[in-house]
């Protein structure tokens, strides 16, 4: 375990922020629905809640914080364009933000990742450089590009507006539970980074102020775990096993979503790479949506009984839904949905 980094002083979003974010992102992003099946709540005996993120542009959340930072830059900083890494979704979300505020773009992405993300990213335009997660650094090759081009660099989720933008799913969970007249007694989402479930905390704690919200990891990527347990952020050294769950395998949390986490989060829920793939195809089978692997780890957190869901409302967030074809056909051939006939 590496040592704990203690994070410098950071001005922490607020809901206000969150709010502001929401107003940027009308007529853009997508509200996209909030899923249930009976026959899955009666199993389970308790309200299961799927926020299908799986549907938002780009196929995932990260839509949401990358417009709202990018459609902020002047005039002169979309001129000479944006440069981002990710391991897919970020890059994607990047990659059509940049598009529709036209500015060019430079997408950094690990050589490993799943190929439909990698060509979606070029397909909307942006400049695509590879490298290996294992032994070259993104950030330092993202630097670069930004220093050489006078490029903006746009973090994957350490920055204010990136996880104010990715708060606006908390708010439209709370409307939506509001209009069916419910009170969840908690949500969940995956979390990397920390820029989804951090935004998410805001506006739930404003919202539901009695609901506990909760993010959800790989086993063998517990950073945020382990940071919400000593109290300092913890990173995942090099000797961490690579997880299924491509999209949730950030070295460690930022210091921004550390501060807003640590302050509103309920705790970390780890999951198997074997639990995960039960929430794959048990989202198929009853709700038809397609998750990626990364993007159902709060909901196999919920299936795999990581907290009690028995007479109780619980939201889990699907966060993404690019995966390959391939491995998603594999997945749904070898696994079995959770209480199917």
């Amino acid at each position: 375990m590496n040592a704990p980094l203690t994070p410098p002083a950071v001005t922490l979003p607020t809901i206000r922020d969150v709010e502001d974010a929401a107003r940027q992102l009308r007529g853009v992003a997508l509200g996209t629905p909030l899923c249930e099946h009976p026959l899955l709540n009666e199993r389970l005996g308790g309200r299961l809640l799927v926020k299908a993120e799986t549907l938002q542009l780009t196929g995932s959340f990260k839509f949401r914080g990358a417009y709202n930072r990018i459609s902020r830059l002047s005039p002169e900083q979309r001129a000479r364009g944006i440069v981002a890494f990710s391991s897919g979704n970020h890059a994607q979300g990047c990659a059509y933000a940049a598009k529709i505020c036209n500015a060019p773009a430079v997408i950094v992405m690990p050589s490993d990742a799943p190929a439909i993300k990698i060509a979606n990213t070029r397909a909307y335009g942006a400049e695509v450089v590879l490298y290996d997660r294992w032994t070259e650094s993104r950030e330092a090759i993202g630097r670069k590009y930004s220093d050489e081009r006078g490029m903006t660099l746009v973090p994957p989720f350490d920055d204010p507006y990136i996880a104010s933008g990715q708060g606006t799913v908390g708010l439209e969970i709370a409307a939506q539970l509001a209009e069916r007249g419910l009170v969840a007694d908690a949500v969940l989402a995956p979390a990397s980074g920390g820029g989804l479930v951090s935004g998410i905390a805001l506006a739930i704690h404003d919202r539901i102020p009695g609901a506990e919200v909760y993010c959800a990891e790989p086993a063998s990527f517990d950073d945020i775990a382990r940071s919400l347990a000593s109290g300092k952020i913890e990173s995942n050294g090099p000797d961490a096993a690579p997880s299924f769950c491509d999209a949730l395998m950030a070295p460690a949390p930022g210091n921004i979503t550390f501060g807003v986490m640590r302050d509103h989060l309920k705790g970390s829920l780890t999951v198997t790479d074997a639990e995960v793939e039960v929430a794959m195809a048990t989202a198929f089978h009853y709700l038809k949506l397609v998750v990626e692997p990364g993007g159902a780890a709060a909901l196999a957190a919920i299936l795999a009984g990581k907290i009690s869901i028995k007479g109780r409302t619980l939201v889990a967030v699907c966060s993404g839904g690019n995966v390959d074809a391939a491995l998603y056909a594999a997945v749904l051939s070898r696994t079995k949905p959770v209480h199917a006939d």
